[in-house]
């Protein structure tokens, strides 16, 4: 039996209604996991442009730092580079502190894959490589001055009174000249290397006793 007229066309109409809401729904459907995806997308790049993806034990910006470079030999590195006009591996071996050369081959290694140092081969000595600091490596100014300062005030250091007075008088002078040194590739030490007064009065004691 055939449906009337009127049937027929509310059966149409209602067909129709189903379809036109299942095709928003659709629709709707869609453009949510298109937005998902595009704010995915930006929530990534930024990172990836600009920061490491590394993973880290914190969230937390001091932790990751020390994670970076807090370990005393890496801070050492860094304080040759930067104040003392240090450049090459022999330089670093050299310092003081005495360092095997198998922990500053691999300080050196881990610092250039943060960013923080630089590589590259002497023009005029291809056997020879040089060691910069990066951008990022300079930006660890203010951290090694508040070091250094903290260190004399607090401890018995080689570190002439002096000098790390003026240096705390005139934080932003010392951050502009350090700065400056490094952009104009000028390797003048800001510090020279300190004395070990420790050694100079065991010396002293033994003449004496002598």
């Amino acid at each position: 039996m055939r449906p009337s007229g009127s049937l027929g066309i509310r059966r149409r109409v209602l067909i129709g209604q189903v379809s036109g809401s299942f095709a928003v729904f659709v629709a709707s459907w869609l453009l949510s996991c298109v937005t998902c995806i595009v704010q995915g997308i930006f929530d990534i790049v930024p990172r990836v442009a600009g920061k490491s993806q590394s993973k880290h034990r914190s969230v937390c910006p001091v932790s990751i730092s020390l994670e970076i470079f807090g370990d005393r030999w890496s801070l050492l590195i860094i304080r040759d580079l930067m104040v003392r006009g240090y450049r090459t591996f022999k330089e670093f071996q050299a310092a003081g502190e005495g360092i095997a050369t198998n922990i500053l081959s691999d300080r050196l290694r881990k610092l250039q894959a943060a960013g923080i140092v630089t590589a590259g081969v002497e023009k005029t000595d291809g056997r020879k490589v040089n060691y910069r600091l990066t951008e990022k490596g300079i930006d660890l100014a203010p951290v090694l001055l508040e070091l250094l300062i903290w260190g004399a005030r607090h401890e018995e250091t080689g570190a002439p009174c002096a000098v790390i007075d003026e240096m705390e008088q005139n934080r932003q002078q010392v951050l502009a000249e350090t700065r400056r040194r490094w952009q104009e590739r000028d390797p003048t030490p800001i510090l020279p290397k300190f004395e070990d007064r420790r050694d100079r009065r065991s010396l002293t004691r033994t003449r004496r006793s002598a």
